[in-house]
Parts: C-alpha cells; structure tokens; sequence
C-alpha cells in the first residue's frame, strides 16, 4: 500500500499563522481554529497529490468543500473553512507566491439564519437572585453575573486579571476579537458578586497568580473549567437549562435591544466590528415583538376560518 503523501504547504500555513498572531493579534482560540481548518485542507491536497501552491486552484477549494460536506460537516463550519482559505490564500497573493486568490470565487451552501437562544429574563434574574451553595460557589457566580452584565465573550472573561476589578470599578477595558479594545460595564449586583469572590480567592490563588479566576491548581482557569463550572452553576440555581457563556451573552444583547432599541449602543458593547452582526437581534426582537402582539391585541387573535 501506498504510505500518504506528507502534508503540503507546512512553512507557509506557519508562516500565515505568524502573522495571524503577531500582526493581527488573533486570539489562541482563533488561531488554533485557522489552524485546524487549513491542516485539513492541506491533508485532503496530500491524498489528491498536490504538493505545490500553485497547483491549487478553485476545482481544488471546491473540491474541498465538498468532501467537507460529505463527511457530515454543518454548512457554518464549511463556510468557515472557506473564511480560512481565503484569508490564507489572499496572503500568499500580498507574498508573491499566487497570482490570484482560488478560494475567492467558490461559494459555502446556503445558510439558514438560526436566531439565538435567549434564557427568559425572569427565569435568569430569578436564577442570578437565587445564588449556589458549595465549593468554588463565590467564583461560580461572580462568572455568571460578570457574563450577564456584560456581554463578554468567554475569551474575554477568561483573560480577566485580578488588577483589572480590584477597585471595585463599575468600568474596566477588555480585549476582544483582533485585538480590539472597548470598555464594558459592570452592574452593581455583579460587583457584589466579584467583591464575595475576591474574598475568597487568596485562599485559591497560587502567589504571584495574576488571573481574576482561578482554577483548584491556583492558576488560570481554563475556558473549558469556566464553560463547565457555568452549566453547573446553572444546575444548581435551578434554571433548568444547559447554559453556555455564548448564551449569557445573547440574552444580554436581546434584553438590553429590549428595554432601549438602540442598536448602536449594542453594538459597542458586544465589541462587533460591524453593525450586521448585531442586526440578528433585531430579527430576535421582532419576532418577541410578534409575539407579544398575537398575545395581546384583541383583533390579532387567529380565530378558525370563515367557510
């Protein structure tokens, strides 16, 4: 049997990745998902027997994603590997070493718009009231409170430092994706919840540990840790759901789009490079809205058909 071909594209991936990270400031998690998607196109060009850059073109990206699709990929992560290969590809065009850019042109399936899940406010204010008991319970729901107050990604949140809340601020600057700074805002119940935390966590934290929230081993909790100990917190407060933090952070971007309508502020907080991204609450909105509408105006009942 044929050994398969070594992967291909090895010192340019690197290369790209480099740049990702040093000039673009990508985050771990960003850089490690581009790696993983261009690893995968360049061992599907090895099993084609294509070894060279320049004998990609866009039959081979399509190609790609076909097999891609074949193998049970959902159409967002396919249209995520094309993101990869293009940006990819668009710096081998910038270095000289293509001509034009063979991901350009090849188009991802169709995507249906999923509207994100929100938790009710009542049942997660309910919830955040209700407080957890047992161990590690002060830093549990200083994590809950701190995504719900402000939005923040799970990056955000996990490369938080203990220098950043020790004053109690209602104030603080994150670092969100590509390196952008903005500033979030903490609620009062939030740093109540902090302030409980941050009583606790000299007896968690190794010396000289410079992270807000730490794990048993005193260092950096993990993302993985922090996602964890979030659904477990939920468990036992009782909101009877699975929470995830990129939940916590829809349902604060819809109850905030709720209560003003300011689509911009929004925005701003959520740290979105463009206003599109934020535009899917607006559809999230409307549909409560439609809802709410249905419910309660007295000539919008649906009553059974008139022969």
């Amino acid at each position: 049997m044929t050994p398969p071909a070594p992967a291909p594209f090895g010192a340019e991936i690197a290369e790209y990745l480099s740049y990702l990270r040093h000039e673009k400031r990508y985050s771990p998690h960003t850089l490690a998902a581009s790696r993983k998607d261009l690893d995968a196109f360049a061992a599907y060009c090895a099993q084609a027997r294509i070894g060279q850059l320049a004998q990609v073109d866009q039959h081979t990206v399509r190609g790609f994603v076909a097999a891609r699709h074949r193998a049970g990929i959902e159409p967002a992560s396919l249209h995520r590997y094309l993101s990869s290969l293009r940006g990819f590809f668009k710096r081998q065009v910038h270095a000289g070493r293509l001509q034009a850019n063979p991901a350009t042109a090849v188009r991802g399936p169709k995507l249906r718009r999923k509207l994100p899940a929100v938790i009710p406010r009542e049942d997660l204010n309910a919830a955040l009231d209700a407080g957890v008991d047992g161990s590690w319970a002060e830093r549990d729901q200083a994590i809950a409170e701190l995504f719900y107050s402000t939005g923040m990604r799970l990056s955000e949140l996990h490369d938080l430092d203990l220098a950043q809340v020790a004053g109690g601020q209602a104030e603080i600057t994150v670092n969100g994706k590509g390196g952008r700074q903005r500033i979030v805002m903490i609620g009062s119940k939030a740093r109540a919840a902090l302030q409980a935390w941050l009583a606790q966590r000299p007896m968690a934290a190794a010396p000289g540990e410079a992270a807000l929230f730490v794990g048993r081993n005193g260092q950096r909790a993990s993302r993985a840790v922090i996602g964890q100990r979030l659904k477990l917190w939920a468990q036992r407060a009782g909101l009877g759901t699975h929470l995830h933090p990129h939940r916590l952070r829809h349902s604060f971007a819809t109850h905030l789009l709720t209560e003003t309508g300011d689509l911009r502020a929004v925005q701003e907080m959520l740290g979105h490079a463009n206003l599109s991204t934020t535009q899917i609450y607006t559809h999230l909105d409307f549909k409560r809205l439609t809802e709410v509408y249905d419910q309660a105006h007295p000539r919008a009942r649906r009553s059974k058909k008139v022969p």
